[in-house]
């Protein structure tokens, strides 16, 4: 089904697909990056419509398409999350409330939290928690899948940080109904039994459930113990007040968890299972990175914890996390409503379409990036890529605020890697699918080669 013009509007070319389906079949078969990369080609270069998730959608492309919504928000367009990420995250409590109203205070809080000022103090516990997986999972065995093992990593850490949950028990409980609403979550809407859909909003009501046990469990601990001094999130987040004296609610904090716990459960991982992918596929940049990390190990003794200025001295590595994010960046981008028509490329979006800004569209244009399959460190040296070339934390307003959480992740997973092993890719071409974020669809198993101590 072509798309048609309403009136006279001069609508974004391109097709709705299937009815009720859209186009979810052909992204899912093609994978993102060869659906917008095809639809360009043949619709437009700057903007195309097609149906996803249920609705009629706009998606923008190329860094202009990334600049004009990025310093668009609240203006013309606004936040806008699918019904089945709704469905799957969201107290059905919450579902028709503006989000963006919902407590101010937690969400300066996050933003807070979250800032290289206030992360220094949890940079120890990362790299302990680091040495004690590498140990435990990786040390024993000679070949190991990289992505459900950074799964459980980054999960772990993220229930130690933000909720001081260290009980595996606990983090099973959380951990597997999070697999199912994750993978549902940008899934068809059709509610019948077996679907994604379907599993994504069970799997969502186990985790609020156990959150929402674990949040009274901690709010009646504090009271009883008052315990102020405590550095985890939740424990802060519970103590924290609005402008008239009043806490949040549970369900409110619960909700905002949820969000912090998807994208360490989600994108955390594959950001790490990204980076160690071609550190394992090309052994000049191991072998970069590898100098790079023993030189900050050499001032440090052997059971010396990572500090804020040996981070800020991991520059090569960095360069090296950057590109990998670049050629197989975890997000696939994120979606807006349009609160007012507008005119974009000389075509018309009306209000109320969704829109789409795609990292496919711009990571690996030759225009921004020249050669660009080719795995290049040296591209985000300087001033690095033109602005909002190289988007995969988006950009503006709605900028990932967990950017410099992600960078510390990886950056100490990289240091405590490479220091003890080099890795070999099992499987040289392994696929990459997309299920929400990328994911190689064996799991990444390398080869570990232990170094001589």
């Amino acid at each position: 089904m072509l798309g048609k013009g309403s009136g006279n509007k001069n609508l974004p070319p391109g097709t709705w697909g299937w009815p009720v389906l859209g186009e979810n079949m052909e992204i899912a078969l093609l994978s993102p990056p060869k659906f917008i990369k095809d639809r360009m080609e043949k619709y437009s270069q700057d903007v195309f419509q097609t149906s996803l998730l249920g609705e009629r959608m706009a998606v923008f492309c190329s860094a202009k398409g990334n600049k004009f919504l990025f310093t668009n928000e609240y203006k013309l367009v606004t936040s806008w999350l699918p019904k089945s990420m709704k469905k799957a995250l969201i107290f059905p409590e919450l579902l028709d409330t503006n989000l963006e109203q919902v407590s101010p205070v937690q969400r300066s809080f996050h933003h807070d939290i979250l800032k290289p000022e206030a992360l220094k103090q949890y940079l120890p516990v990362m790299d302990a928690l680091s040495r004690e997986h590498l140990e435990r999972e990786w040390t024993p065995n000679a070949v190991v899948k990289v992505f459900p093992l950074s799964k459980k990593y980054t999960f772990e850490l993220a229930c130690r940080i933000f909720l001081d949950v260290v009980d595996p028990e606990v983090i099973k409980r959380l951990a597997d109904p999070f697999t199912l609403a994750t993978e549902g979550m940008f899934s068809v809407p059709i509610d019948l039994p077996g679907t994604a859909y379907n599993r994504a909003i069970k799997g969502g009501n186990l985790v609020r459930q156990e959150l929402m046990r674990i949040i009274k469990d901690r709010r009646k601990e504090l009271m009883e113990k008052n315990e102020t001094e405590r550095t985890d999130l939740l424990s802060k987040m519970l103590l924290v007040t609005n402008e008239n004296g009043q806490f949040c609610s549970e369900m409110e904090i619960a909700n905002n968890f949820t969000g912090l716990l998807v994208a360490s459960f989600d994108t955390t991982s594959s950001a790490v299972t990204s980076v160690l992918n071609y550190i394992a596929e090309l052994p000049d940049i191991y072998k970069e990175v590898l100098e790079e990390q023993l030189e900050i190990a050499k001032s440090k003794g052997p059971d010396e914890l990572l500090t804020w200025e040996d981070i800020e001295k991991m520059k090569y590595s960095w360069n090296v996390a950057r590109e990998s994010l670049r050629l197989m960046p975890p997000a696939q981008g994120s979606f807006r409503e349009t609160i007012t028509e507008f005119t974009y490329a000389g075509f018309t979006i009306p209000k109320g379409w969704k829109t789409f800004w795609t990292v496919h569209s711009s990571h690996k244009n030759p225009e921004y990036f020249p050669e660009p399959e080719k795995f290049d460190p040296s591209r985000f040296e300087g001033s690095g890529p033109p602005p909002y070339t190289f988007v995969p934390f988006g950009g503006g307003l709605r900028m990932c605020p967990g950017k410099e959480y992600a960078r510390l992740q990886v950056l100490v997973f990289m240091h405590n890697v490479v220091r003890r092993f080099k890795l070999e890719k099992v499987i040289p071409n392994e696929k990459v699918v997309f299920h929400g974020s990328a994911k190689p669809v064996h799991g990444l198993p390398v080869r570990l080669h232990p170094h001589r101590k």
